[in-house]
């Protein structure tokens, strides 16, 4: 097998457990309740969820890449 056959082989395998180890990560349904986690804030003051949802309904949205220059 040549090189790029292996490089391939081995692309394709990587793929393939990230796949199947996805499939058996924990997932939210629609409904169901967010487990409680804490992040830090934009100024690095930590925010908890259970302490946003005690004031009322909370969405969070992701920008993905928003700020790395890609």
């Amino acid at each position: 097998m040549d090189r790029s056959a292996r490089r391939f082989a081995a692309g394709l395998a990587a793929c393939v457990t990230v796949v199947l180890l996805a499939g058996s990560a924990f997932a939210l349904s629609v409904g169901d309740k967010a487990p409680d986690f804490t992040l830090a804030s934009a100024d690095g003051k930590q925010v908890k969820l259970s302490d946003l949802t005690a004031k009322g309904p909370v969405v969070l949205y992701t920008f993905i890449q928003a700020f790395t220059g890609t």
